[in-house]
């Protein structure tokens, strides 16, 4: 059994076709430099700001880069003031009782002036500190004035650097909702100008996925990847100046280390990720058992399926188990060992750098500071690495974004005529061929005069081009040879738009939208007054249930409409229809799942729809179309058949066989 999803929209009128399931990982992008200069295309108008972005990550992360130094600095002076006064005590005692130290007396005359002996016992450091002390002045020791200055210093840094980080996080966020909000507006009005036969070829999840998932993830990834492969690169670049400022022999060791840890995460990352796809394809298809069962558990339990279902259920638990026990157990290793070797590092710069202060080449708070640079230098790397993924999965997302807006379009309208102001509703059907895929006809020669006012019902078995017919009759579709004729006017040479608001559709699939009642039935006419929507309501025998509802016609329809049943939801439709009042009707069958007496509430709403109307009826239950004025008969393409129900029944043709297998008692 695949893994599924979340079962996609219903398919909307149209020919039908295989309707997949949107979700799954995304897929790398085959074209990753293109995409990636398209991403930017869109960025254009914001390329002022996106350098204000960079501008501002660097000072934040400059700024940042600073404060150990700072830091250091101060622990130096704190350092160094003690050491001074600990040394100004030894070499005062070891002076003659009495000496009296004339002004201007530095450490480093002192120093000269001691035995050998006694100035072996002052470590470097400390005479290095002593040199340029000035012993007439008295004892030295910290200087907190200076220390004080140092920390105010580093308190308005630490301020400055989370300022610009604020600002440039703030102004990144506002360019990439902007692009979120331009690409979504470009799908949606894309989506518009697209032909019917793409979303009768592609799942409905795919589209939605790429409207909400994709854009989504551009619009977050973006945000963060900007801005953090700029403060990544800014980090490394600064750190590594820093810390060969400080001492190039610990920066050797910092450098040294490097390699070995990304060496690591790489065996590590590549041993993991199998398990961790197995893990996801497990999840996949547990989720789908779940879901069948639930879904069927009527079924299931009908058929005492239970200890199949158990079974199935155990053998793919114990598979995700194996696979998320061992690609957890695998990567839970990459941060012991990464800790591991970032020791190894810090042991090598604790003795290095002991080494270096011992000899009065590096100072204290030197060290301290390279320790904390050597903390945040494997930090940029990793995320500089893990950019590179955000940047693949953008890609990815973009591609499938862009990939859409490239889809050919309707064919422009050839608006050459406007549509006269009495419509009475004729239309002629004049050698009409037409294929969805080439070289596959579906309607082959279709020819038919309809008058106005006339009930024709269209009737033939499952793929005799029912439903093509009236896709070719919206539009929907253009005919490849022939001409729809409508009030003698070619349907190709008007516009779309006023070609479709000739029609009101009540189709055997009802769709109604997350709304009002009100709003519902006035869709078709959005500016009709409550009056006009009462009285549509009326005429389709709906009214009285609306009333019962406690908001009556403000009720909100839930967004699968769960809250009414499958004949008021079709009385609602037919409502809808008879206030559009379009001058001709499509009708699809609109009673095959209600009762008997919604049956004949519907058929009665019907009735009165089309009195005075051209209506085309998509007839499956043929007891339904007997009065029709006109029955066409289809079968593979072509009209076998026409005439009243009368006429095909005494002709005993192919109408009459459909109609009487459908009453012809079922014997063993």
């Amino acid at each position: 059994m695949k893994p599924r999803t979340q079962p996609t929209m219903a398919r909307g009128f149209g020919r039908g076709g295989p309707q997949g399931l949107a979700g799954g990982p995304v897929e790398k992008p085959k074209h990753l430099k293109q995409t990636l200069l398209t991403v930017l295309h869109y960025l254009k108008p914001y390329h002022v700001k996106l350098v204000v972005v960079i501008l501002f990550a660097i000072i934040s992360t400059v700024f940042t880069i600073l404060t150990p130094r700072i830091l250091g600095n101060m622990t130096n002076d704190i350092v160094n003031g003690y050491v001074a006064g600990q040394a100004y005590d030894g070499v005062i005692k070891s002076l003659p009782k009495g000496t009296v130290l004339p002004a201007g007396t530095t450490g480093k005359v002192l120093l000269e002036k001691l035995p050998a002996s006694q100035k072996d016992k002052i470590p470097a450091a400390e005479q290095k500190s002593l040199a340029s002390i000035d012993f007439s002045k008295g004892r030295p020791g910290i200087d907190f004035k200076a220390v004080t200055v140092i920390g105010l210093w580093l308190i308005g840094l630490y301020l400055l650097s989370s300022l610009f980080s604020y600002l440039q996080s703030w102004i990144m966020t506002n360019i990439t909702q902007k692009l979120v909000y331009r690409l979504r507006k470009d799908i949606s009005q894309k989506i518009n100008r697209m032909p019917l036969g793409y979303f009768d070829h592609h799942p409905h999840g795919e589209v939605i996925s790429r409207v909400t998932n994709d854009i989504d993830t551009i619009g977050q990834s973006l945000n963060q990847s900007v801005t953090q492969i700029i403060t990544s690169i800014a980090t490394i670049i600064g750190i590594l100046v820093m810390m060969l400022t400080i001492s190039w022999q610990l920066t050797l060791v910092a450098v040294v280390v490097l390699p070995l840890s990304l060496g690591f995460v790489t065996f590590i990352v590549k041993k993991s990720q199998k398990y961790f796809y197995g893990q996801q394809n497990s999840l996949g298809k547990l989720n789908g058992h779940v879901e069948e069962m639930l879904s069927g558990h009527a079924v299931m339990r009908a058929y005492n399926g239970e200890k199949k279902s158990i079974a199935e259920f155990t053998r793919t638990n114990q598979q995700l188990f194996k696979n998320g026990w061992k690609s957890q157990f695998i990567s839970g290793l990459l941060m012991p060992i990464m800790q591991f070797i970032g020791n190894l590092g810090y042991v090598g710069v604790a003795i290095i750098g002991g080494l270096l202060a011992i000899n009065g080449r590096l100072n204290i708070g030197d060290i301290q500071a390279f320790i904390q640079y050597m903390t945040q230098f494997t930090q940029p790397i990793m995320q500089t690495a893990n950019v590179a993924n955000v940047m693949q999965v953008i890609a990815a997302a973009a591609e499938r974004v862009f990939n859409f807006l490239d889809e050919p379009e309707e064919s422009a309208d050839k608006k050459s005529v406007t549509l006269p102001e009495n419509i009475h509703g004729s239309v002629v059907f004049d050698h009409v061929k037409f294929s969805y895929t080439p070289g596959v006809p579906i309607i082959k020669d279709f020819t038919a005069t309809i008058h106005p006012g006339q009930s024709v019902a269209i009737v033939g078995p499952t793929g005799a081009g029912k439903t093509t017919i009236v896709n070719l009759l919206m539009r929907f579709y253009d005919v490849e040879e022939g001409h729809i004729m409508v009030e003698g006017i070619d349907s190709q040479t008007l516009a779309r738009p006023d070609v479709r608001s000739l029609f009101g559709m009540v189709l055997q699939d009802t769709w109604l939208f997350n709304g009002t009642i009100a709003e519902n039935i006035a869709y078709g006419r959005p500016k009709a007054t409550h009056e006009q929507i009462v009285q549509a309501a009326e005429a389709a025998h709906v009214d009285h249930f609306i009333r019962t509802l406690p908001q009556g016609y403000d009720t909100i329809l839930g967004e699968e409409a769960d809250n009414i049943s499958a004949g008021e939801k079709q009385l609602l439709t037919i409502a809808r229809a008879m206030l559009a009042d379009a001058p001709m009707l499509i009708l699809d069958e609109a009673t095959s799942s209600v009762d008997t007496r919604t049956e004949a509430l519907i058929q009665s709403a019907m009735e009165k729809l089309t009195v005075g109307r051209t209506s085309f009826i998509i007839a499956h239950r043929l007891s339904t179309i007997r009065n029709a004025d006109l029955i066409l008969v289809m079968k593979a393409g072509n009209i076998v058949e026409q005439g009243t129900h009368d006429e095909l029944i005494q002709a005993g043709g192919f109408y009459s066989q459909l109609y009487n297998s459908q009453f012809d008692e079922i014997t063993p």
